[in-house]
């Protein structure tokens, strides 16, 4: 399955500049893994080193947050939209 992958302007820099990209996989793992071999360092930015998704980094498919559905293990269908979102901290 193919999906639409939003990229954060902090992580454009594994991308190429490109906002937006191209992922194929069946799960949200295996879309991670196509962008980390088409986008060669990117998948250290979204997981951690036991190969979970990282805390301060939200993620997306089609609007639905992935902690609350299957995490890695979610479905992707064919023309689905993920959206990577850094956490954002601070204030007063």
């Amino acid at each position: 399955m193919s999906a639409t992958v939003r990229i954060p302007t902090i992580l454009r820099t594994y991308t190429g500049g490109a906002a937006e990209v191209t992922a194929d996989g069946g799960t949200l793992g295996d879309v991670i893994a196509d962008l980390e071999k088409n986008h060669a360092g990117i998948s250290a930015r979204i997981l951690d080193d036991t190969g979970k998704l990282r805390r301060f980094v939200n993620v997306y498919v089609n609007d639905d947050d992935v902690r609350f559905a299957e995490g890695l293990a979610t479905e992707i269908k064919d023309g689905a939209s993920v959206s990577i979102i850094p956490a954002v901290a601070g204030g007063c």
